[in-house]
């Protein structure tokens, strides 16, 4: 069963955005989804996925200088 797991991040580029693209891909394996909404004022990323946790994601945003918290 697919997980909707939506976060507040301090991404707030298209070029960052781009930066972690390739991470969050590999990450997912193929096994959801991901985008952000940085129109939104939390600049939320929002995942689907079967495998992923929370933890885990915001670990892998963190990692790279990112803000993320689970809403």
């Amino acid at each position: 069963m697919e997980t909707v797991l939506v976060f507040k991040t301090s991404v707030t580029k298209r070029n960052q955005v781009r930066r972690l693209r390739p991470l969050l891909n590999r990450t997912l394996n193929g096994c959801g989804e991901w985008n952000f909404d940085l129109e939104d004022c939390d600049n939320i990323l929002r995942v689907e996925s079967h495998k992923l946790t929370a933890m885990a994601i915001c670990s892998i945003i963190r990692m790279h200088g990112f803000h993320c918290e689970e809403l």
